[in-house]
């Protein structure tokens, strides 16, 4: 058998003794079931059954709690302005914009259109600057 060196070279290969792992035909019986139960490392660990409050329990308790608290609708809005928004809200989020359920922001068409107007006149006046600069170093056309 050779081993690594600290430098990662193959040092000098050496006779070594394996011992066979110990093991049998068939399954164990439980006795010896028992013996290695009982022997373990974790013995004691992991018999105890454990049942934690559920976040859902805790969040269930205290919504009971606070009877007048407003219900909250499964699209983070409460359930009065959910039930008022209809056809009004989803006009305004598709024109404005909206937040998602995780916080991500939604462009809404103003948005999305003042967006492309930047993007299209900053590409134009970033021509006309090129155009300049590379006209005033390579000369004109004419001559």
């Amino acid at each position: 058998m050779s081993f690594l060196d600290e430098k990662g070279r193959p040092s000098v290969t050496e006779r070594v003794f394996v011992v066979p792992p110990g093991s049998q035909l068939g399954p164990i019986t439980p006795d010896q079931r028992k013996t290695l139960i009982a022997n373990s490392l974790v013995a004691g660990v992991y018999e105890k059954t454990v049942d934690r409050e559920s976040a859902y329990e805790k969040l269930k308790g205290r919504a009971e709690s606070a009877p007048d608290a407003p219900v909250v609708a499964p699209g983070g809005k409460a359930a009065a302005e959910a039930s008022g928004s209809g056809m009004g809200g989803m006009l305004n989020d598709m024109i404005f914009g909206s937040t998602g359920p995780r916080g991500g922001k939604r462009d809404g068409l103003v948005q999305t259109m003042a967006k492309s107007a930047v993007r299209t006149m900053g590409t134009s006046v970033g021509k006309e600057i090129l155009r300049g600069v590379l006209g005033g170093i390579f000369g004109s056309k004419k001559r």
